[in-house]
């Protein structure tokens, strides 16, 4: 994995390095970490958007999607038929009983080179995911090269190491152009509030039949948090 677009502080001047921000495009930062609410999935929906749109090409392998019991709980496992065709036959679940389960599944997940991307999710804050354990996990995709998406659900913003930190919910739908009646594409609201070398800003993400798109906040619709069907349908943008 090309981590190039993702310098290590000190290579630019502070000025340049504070004007560069995050698109659609640049590689996977190898650890993210998304903050959303349990009652919608827009979280597991904009962890699958990133991931897809930073790794581009899968090249055969397969994706880890770990939950800890009380994901599965508020939000369900992921739905196999509305997954993108490319991983409808490529996803590994993994139930995890507790926080820690999932934890040590996630790590090992990160340790195979044979996996494109993990996904995580991990509601509140519970103990056992400290800022020893964030680091584990961030020095695991630093070196092994297989970028983490942890999902942090009802959680407050605690200490970690994680390359990037997202707050996400659903956000409105863009009216469809032939039946004004129908559902309109998926979109979701995106703060990225802590970056290693981004700076930090907000958008409206949505699939614009080629790819992810992004606009900022001024120029979209936005009525916050939507109902959790809203969020179901958005594992099936692509």
């Amino acid at each position: 994995m090309d981590l190039s677009a993702f310098p290590t502080a000190g290579k630019l001047p502070a000025a340049e390095e504070h004007a560069r921000r995050w698109s659609p495009g640049l590689p996977c930062a190898p650890h993210n970490e998304l903050f959303a609410s349990g009652r919608e999935a827009g979280g597991a929906a904009v962890a699958l958007a990133l991931a897809l749109d930073g790794l581009r090409e899968l090249e055969g392998r397969s994706l880890l999607w770990v939950q800890d019991t009380t994901s599965l709980r508020l939000n369900g496992r992921p739905y196999r038929a509305g997954l993108p065709r490319a991983l409808r036959s490529r996803v590994i679940h993994v139930l995890a009983p507790k926080p820690e389960d999932a934890l040590f599944a996630l790590e090992e997940g990160i340790r195979c080179r044979d996996m494109a991307c993990v996904i995580g999710e991990i509601a509140g804050n519970p103990k056992a995911l400290d800022f020893t354990a964030s680091r584990r996990l961030t020095l695991a995709a630093e070196r092994y090269g297989v970028p983490l998406f942890l999902i942090r659900y009802d959680a407050q913003r605690d200490l970690s190491s994680a390359r990037m930190r997202w707050q996400a919910r659903s956000a409105a739908s863009l009216p469809p152009q032939w039946n004004s009646a129908a559902p309109g594409t998926p979109a979701w609201h995106a703060e990225l509030f802590r970056a290693r070398t981004l700076a930090t800003g907000e958008w409206i993400l949505r699939d614009d039949g080629k790819g992810l798109a992004a606009e900022r906040p001024s120029a979209a619709p936005d009525h916050g948090d939507l109902a959790a069907a809203a969020g179901g349908r958005s594992l099936a943008a692509r």
